[in-house]
């Protein structure tokens, strides 16, 4: 039997009542391989504030460890504290604390702008009640001037408080290693854990992944879109892809595996299973 893997598991927050009964039928499929707690997604400029606090609490009253997303736009500081206060007072006892897409004019009327000053935010606030985890890069954020300055970003989030960082998806297992070496060399002890995206189609991958930064290698590009219409195939092939990546990343140390499940089950499942991963009854 292979070892537990400690995982985590994020989902969007769905806009209608039909798709808060799919993720819950998500939720507790993927429960089966008792997650450390599900994330669910803040919008761009706070778009999702409702949903994300409805879904936040509906799987907060099912008995799941839920970490909210947090981020520095489309709120000012107050409108911040105010949901750090309603999550505690809920019960809940972990963010995920993020700069966000920063809409234009942001700066200003004491809205945050990085996502440490966040962090530091929460635990002026709130001392030592929520346990925060941040992004990170392996690939380097998109806007970042440099590998070295990404990383002092990164430093700063666990200066602040910051207790453990989850990465930006990524197919390259050289990166994370990369990335690991350089953070030790700058200090920076605290877990990182990498963050994981099963491929399920191709098109919505690469159209995703320019908007975010992260990379698909050339030979994986290829290798995919020659699966064409043969959706089988490529969920085959995009398991066999992931689980050896995983396989790689927990060799090097991987603290623990955050899968982008893009509210669906199956993809994220049949890794977990190649990965030797028992499923509760």
């Amino acid at each position: 039997m292979a070892r537990r893997i400690p995982l985590s598991f994020e989902f969007f927050p769905p806009k209608t009542a039909e798709g808060m009964a799919r993720l819950q039928q998500v939720r507790s499929a993927l429960a089966a391989f008792d997650p450390e707690f599900y994330s669910v997604t803040y919008g761009a400029g706070g778009s999702t504030r409702e949903p994300t606090l409805a879904a936040v609490q509906a799987l907060h009253r099912a008995g799941c460890p839920v970490a909210p997303h947090l981020s520095c736009s489309g709120d000012d500081t107050d409108g911040v504290l105010d949901l750090i206060d309603r999550y505690r007072e809920a019960g809940i006892t972990r963010l995920v604390a993020l700069r966000g897409d920063l809409p234009s004019g942001v700066g200003g009327s004491g809205q945050l702008v990085h996502a440490n000053e966040l962090v530091a935010l929460i635990r002026r606030h709130s001392g030592d009640h929520f346990r925060i985890h941040v992004a990170a890069y392996p690939e380097i954020h998109p806007e970042a001037r440099g590998y070295a300055e990404d990383i002092r970003w990164l430093g700063a989030k666990f200066a602040a408080g910051a207790d453990t960082a989850i990465t930006q998806y990524f197919y390259s297992a050289d990166a994370y290693c990369h990335f690991l070496d350089a953070c030790r060399a700058a200090g920076i002890d605290r877990p990182i854990v990498p963050g994981i995206m099963p491929i399920t189609n191709y098109e919505s991958l690469r159209r995703f992944s320019v908007r975010c930064g992260a990379e698909i290698p050339r030979w994986l590009q290829y290798r995919l879109a020659d699966f064409g219409d043969d959706s089988a195939g490529l969920h085959s092939f995009g398991t066999e892809v992931v689980t050896r990546l995983c396989e790689r990343l927990l060799a090097a140390g991987a603290p623990g595996l955050h899968f982008y499940t893009l509210n669906q089950a199956g993809a994220t499942a049949a890794i977990l299973r190649a990965l030797g991963q028992a499923e509760s009854a």
